[in-house]
């Protein structure tokens, strides 16, 4: 209780612990009082993790930015918590925005052409494509705090900036071509069925062609008009735009319901509603008064005036149209009523080719056999070819505007129970009302006024305006008004998102459009959207700019599909929605709905938007700003490079697949700064992008102490490799000595079935100074690790001498010397040199040497042959090296040597191991009995005289073959770009160091007077066939 006493302090006899005790006191945590100091306690922690907001980059600054100017001026007002609904705010704006200009201007006319049982498949197929949609986006929705940024967060954090990028701008151009698609329809309904005397290009007398092309200017003069106040209105202000929102979706409800109470009024009084018909032929209602031929009157029988539209002349005897005369003039009722049994009529479709009659079906006519049609602007005729795919692609635009609510996430009060409660609902109500529409437009109305898609033959009303009560006026004015608010909407929401991308920064060249105005609203994509809407305005037709952002929307519902299935494949962790009715097999088959229906719609569009997503990705992946978002491609990255490494793991590699994967060994100087930045250009030449590439360097000390400098060298390896356009990996080992940390890294590089199997070393450094023995010795070392490794080592020399990734080299050549059988890796070296611009041009040489027994002749037709099976293109020369007396200089540069290597030993010896050494010979040994003089070049004086006798005869003769091969090739390649030959093996005895100095000193007189130098060393007996056979392709 209150009054026990505290327990006594942990801390005894500390002034700093008696603070830490009050500090901590009564929390007895004592114990993590360390680790309090950099992690909060759970504890305090709570309340911000509670109220965390994942605000996603660009969209917090927006709503912040209005804020801005005011925060130095007063205090910051608090912000209202968002006190949205699930049915203010999800319900009712996803109603709004699916039900649009499709279902009053094209639904009826779909439903006469594709016949209720096409129609209604059409509406099942694209609506189980946005509820299966919904079920994704749901569960990622509902995957931790819902950014406000609707479904380009949603995709782009779920599969990574480049997706969603691509998608988000097909997104964004879908909305946009969406706004000029309703633009079209009120231009369509103003002119058509609400003013049609504001025509600017007069129709009237016009037929065919120029009818059609008058109609589509009339559509973009009024067009561009309606866009520029549209644009202006959300220019000055989009509060206006949202207070209407409520009218406009009041005037979609109304419509509706007067479509209903429309079929039940037929199914209890059905209307009177007359069409002429000449034959089975609808005629277009303008011009004439009475549906009949003649009149009688008291004085007899007189002509109407359809009389004088088909006949020369008013009277009896004149001469008609001959298909006028063989038929009669008939009523029919245009709307029979729903329970009349028309729907038997329509179940089928009856699709038109342009300039088709619309008849009616079970009328009997009368053709002549060659009968031609005229007159045929006074009937109805199908404006365009119709077919199954086509009614898909013009319909789907009508289930759009399911991310409504998503796209509201910010203001929800709780956005992952509303967002899958209003969406879901509201998808289910107008799939109802869209089925139940498409049986009831069937079952009311004749098929002939359906496929009227204008009205011309119902005194140019609105076909579903006449099946409406009270008023055809009601549906005609209510879609007028819910068909601009879509557009207003639209050429609201655009704009947000190309902000939304912008700012996230992934496309650069897209950055401008992320300024505004100084309450953020976003100017600069504004301007943008207008500008891409007028080419949807130009297009003029509704019927064509439909499929277009069809093509869009499906594209961006396919991705959200994909997220949800791949991050519920992936079982990442962080994977944990609070909607659960998912699955990823309903995930899948809704992407392949999407992708079917932009198949389906049209396979050109579908080919143009992924080619546009294609490019927009590329663009991405090359040139956007790095984002790490957690997304599930770079889990699906992870998965497959897992099942990659497995398989690779399984086996040995086949010889064709093999090809060098380098180890690059590089040194760093103080400043954690790359000594040789050439040898990262040869790397660059090698492999050109191809294969696998791990630039390493040791570090001498303890990983505690040297982190720092780790992590500097990594950085400057990072630099170096996207200068030089090197593709790999860095790796950085720290070790007690540099010798231990290059057999670590030679060791640890790589994992599994992807490991280096060459190893790039640089030519070592100042060999030869007796201060710096510990190089040499090292490169040996290095030497024997690849050999006991199996891995085939390149040393180039004078590697500053190389050229860079920029030079280009006009001509030259590029010389190998094959002394030694290494199972073809000299040839294939210039090969993959030749690949890079920077060695094309060069022409290969080989050269290999001819010993006392062997037929030169011969052995050059041998090698002239192998080179054939090899496909290579080659200049061949055999030189021959006879024996020679060994030179003096020859004994004195193996003197030298030798010399060298007692020297060293007395150095590193202890007093005591020299007086054991010096108590005991070894026999057969030398008695060597010289001075050390600091002379260039170690010159050595022996009581006035040098010793030749005795001298080890293996050591004389390897240093003779060096120096004559080294005049043989100086003599033939001394022009040459680059001279590639054999290393002699490392010395099999590691005791003592006069091996050591003979390898170093013998290479050294090899490779010397020689500007470019590449020496292999390859010892291991699969890559002895692997790379010819590679070659060969055996």
């Amino acid at each position: 209780g209150d009054g026990n006493p505290k327990e006594s302090s942990p801390f005894i006899n500390s002034s700093e612990a008696t603070e830490k005790s009050q500090q901590y006191d009564g929390k007895h945590m004592a114990l993590f009082e360390e680790e309090m100091e950099t992690s909060p306690m759970v504890s305090s922690m709570l309340s911000s993790l509670a109220n965390y907001s994942n605000l996603p980059q660009g969209s917090k600054e927006h709503e912040e930015e209005a804020d801005n100017e005011e925060e130095d001026k007063k205090k910051k007002k608090p912000v209202k918590a968002p006190a949205l609904g699930t049915l203010m705010g999800v319900y009712l704006p996803c109603i709004q925005n699916i039900f649009g200009v499709i279902l009053f201007l094209r639904m009826t006319w779909m439903v006469g052409i594709g016949g209720v049982i096409g129609s209604f498949i059409i509406v099942f197929m694209c609506c189980s494509t946005t509820m299966l949609t919904a079920i994704s986006m749901s569960a990622i929705a509902t995957n931790g705090v819902v950014p406000a940024g609707g479904s380009y967060y949603m995709i782009s954090r779920s599969l990574g900036p480049e997706f969603g990028g691509a998608v988000g701008i097909c997104f964004y151009l879908g909305t946009t071509f969406a706004g000029a698609m309703y633009i079209l329809g009120s231009i369509e309904l103003l002119l058509i069925y609400i003013l049609p005397q504001a025509a600017i290009f007069k129709m009237e007398g016009l037929e065919g062609a120029e009818a059609e092309a008058a109609m589509l200017n009339n559509m973009r003069v009024y067009g561009t008009i309606v866009l520029s106040f549209m644009a202006t209105v959300v220019f000055v202000g989009v509060k206006y735009v949202n207070k209407l929102a409520l009218l406009f979706l009041a005037c979609v409800i109304l419509s509706i319901l007067a479509v209903y109470a429309g079929v039940i009024k037929t199914a209890i009084e059905p209307p009177d509603f007359p069409v002429c018909m000449l034959g089975n032929r609808p005629l277009i209602s303008k011009g004439f008064d009475v549906c009949a031929k003649t009149l009688e009157s008291g004085n007899g029988t007189v002509t109407t005036k359809l009389w004088k539209i088909f006949c020369d002349t008013p009277f009896l005897n004149a001469t008609c149209d001959e298909y006028f005369s063989n038929n009669n003039v008939s009523f029919i009722q245009g709307i029979p009523g729903v329970m009349s049994g028309i729907l038997k009529e329509n179940l089928f479709g009856n699709y038109l080719e342009k300039g088709n009659l619309v008849a009616k079906i079970g009328i009997a006519t009368v053709e002549g056999p060659d009968e031609t049609l005229t007159n045929s602007n006074r009937y109805v005729l199908a404006d365009i070819t119709s077919f199954f795919t086509l009614l898909v692609g013009i319909y789907f635009p009508s289930v759009t505007g399911i991310m409504a609510g998503s796209n509201r996430s910010g203001d929800l009060r709780d956005a992952q129970k509303s967002i899958p409660i209003g969406t879901i609902m509201a998808i289910t109500t107008t799939s109802l009302v869209y089925m139940s529409a498409v049986v009831l437009f069937g079952a009311c109305i004749d098929g002939v006024v359906l496929r009227d898609k204008f009205g011309e033959g119902v005194n140019g009303n609105l076909v579903i305006g006449t099946l409406a009560w009270p008023s055809p006026w009601v549906i005609v004015i209510g879609s007028f008004f819910s068909t601009c608010g879509a557009g207003l909407q639209s050429l609201t929401g655009a704009p947000r998102l190309m902000q939304a991308i912008s700012r996230d920064g992934v496309v650069p060249i897209l950055r401008v459009f992320g300024h505004g105005k100084a309450n953020g609203e976003p100017t600069w994509a504004l301007l943008l959207t207008a500008c891409i809407c007028e080419i949807g305005i130009l297009i003029a037709s509704l019927d064509a700019v439909a499929p277009i952002l069809s093509m869009f929307f499906l594209m961006c519902y396919m991705f959200v599909n994909l997220a949800c299935a791949l991050q519920t494949l992936l079982r990442t962790p962080n994977w944990r929605p609070r909607f659960k009715f998912y699955h990823w097999a309903l995930s899948f088959l809704g992407m392949s709905l999407c992708l079917s229906l932009m198949f389906i719609c049209s396979w050109f569009y579908a080919i143009v938007a992924m080619v546009i997503a294609g490019s927009i990705y590329k663009y991405i992946e090359f040139h956007g700003a790095e984002k790490e978002w957690g997304d599930g491609i770079r889990g699906i990255s992870l998965s497959a490079a897992r099942y990659a490494l497995m398989r690779l793991d399984e086996g040995p590699a086949h010889t064709k697949n093999w090809r060098p994967q380098l180890l690059v060994l590089v040194s760093t100087d103080v400043e954690q700064n790359v000594e040789q930045p050439r040898l990262l250009s040869l790397t660059n030449q090698l492999k050109a992008g191809k294969g696998l590439t791990i630039v390493g360097t040791a570090l001498a000390g303890t990983y505690l102490e040297n982190h720092p400098q780790a992590q500097r060298a990594e950085q400057s390896l990072r630099k170096l490799m996207e200068t030089e356009k090197v593709k790999g990996f860095c790796q950085v080992t720290i070790s007690s000595n540099m010798r231990d940390a290059t057999s670590h890294l030679l060791q640890a590089s790589g994992l599994g079935g992807l490991m280096h199997n060459t190893v790039l070393v640089s030519w070592p450094r100042n060999w030869k100074q007796a201060d710096d023995h510990q190089t040499w010795r090292d490169f040996i070392e290095l030497v024997r690790e690849t050999t006991a490794a199996h891995l085939a080592l390149l040393v180039p020399k004078n590697i500053a001498a190389f050229p860079s990734n920029g030079e280009r080299f006009s001509e030259g050549h590029i010389d190998v010397w094959w002394i030694v059988h290494d199972g073809g890796m000299l040839m294939l070296l210039p090969f993959l040199l030749r690949q890079h611009k920077v060695w094309r041009k060069c022409r290969m040489r080989i050269f290999t040497v001819a010993q006392m027994d062997d037929n030169s002749i011969q052995m050059k037709k041998d090698l002239t042959t192998f080179l054939y099976h090899l496909r290579i293109d080659a200049e061949v020369e055999v030189v021959e090296m006879h024996d020679s007396d060994i030179s003096a200089y020859t004994y004195e540069k193996t003197l030298v040597m030798e010399q060298r290597s007692q020297i060293l030993k007395q150095i590193n010896l202890t007093k005591t191991e020299r007086e054991r050494e010096g108590g005991a010979q070894t026999p057969g040994s030398a008695e060597v009995q010289m001075t050390w003089t600091e002379k260039a070049d170690g010159e050595l004086a022996n009581s006035g005289h040098l010793v030749y006798s005795n001298r080890n005869q293996s050591n004389v003769r390897r240093m003779h073959t060096a120096l004559r091969l080294n005049g043989v090739i100086v003599k033939k390649s001394s022009e040459a770009k680059l001279v590639l030959l054999n290393m002699p093996g490392p010395p099999k005895n590691r005791a003592g160091d006069e091996n050591c100095i003979l390898l170093s000193l013998s290479l050294s007189l090899t490779l010397r007077e020689l500007p470019r130098v590449v020496v292999l060393e390859q010892t291991f007996i699969i890559a002895s066939t692997g790379p010819a056979l590679a070659f060969w392709g055996t």
